[in-house]
């Protein structure tokens, strides 16, 4: 037996290579034209594109969120409170009117058209016209 005998139990396959003249007619197999018709083509990724569609913010990052208000009408102040007592973001807190938000108690805002019917002091609390007006008939006061 000679090297030039020598057979292989399973033949060679060659890739067929596309693209390069020959039998293949005028276009190889490929088709006509585009990006797929070409050498070297590459399909880029679906999520780079849905990537360079999403607008771009310029500057800083971290946006500021604006502070959110909570909420107080002025009449739950009479069935809450005595005369002649404090009413401020805390007190509201302690008494169930004003809920914390992420563990702070927020900003309070009294509302409302009505009587208070108590005399209150009203501190670090910001007020509507209508109950600043109702606070200060009934005898109460207002700071800052």
């Amino acid at each position: 037996m000679q090297l030039n005998e020598l057979k292989s139990k399973t033949p060679r396959k060659t890739k067929k290579r596309v693209g390069r003249g020959g039998k293949r007619g005028t276009f190889s197999g490929r088709g006509t034209k585009g990006q797929k018709a070409r050498a070297g083509h590459r399909i880029r990724p679906e999520l780079r594109d849905i990537i360079k569609k999403i607008p771009k913010l310029r500057g800083y990052r971290a946006k500021i969120r604006p502070y959110r208000v909570a909420e107080v009408d002025i009449a739950l102040l009479s069935k809450h409170f005595q005369d002649g007592e404090t009413v401020t973001p805390e007190a509201l807190a302690k008494r169930g009117l004003v809920r914390r938000i992420s563990g702070k108690i927020p900003v309070v805002k009294l509302l409302g058209s009505g009587d208070v019917g108590r005399k209150l002091l009203v501190k670090n609390c910001q007020l509507s016209a209508p109950a600043k007006n109702a606070i200060e008939k009934a005898g109460g006061s207002v700071s800052a």
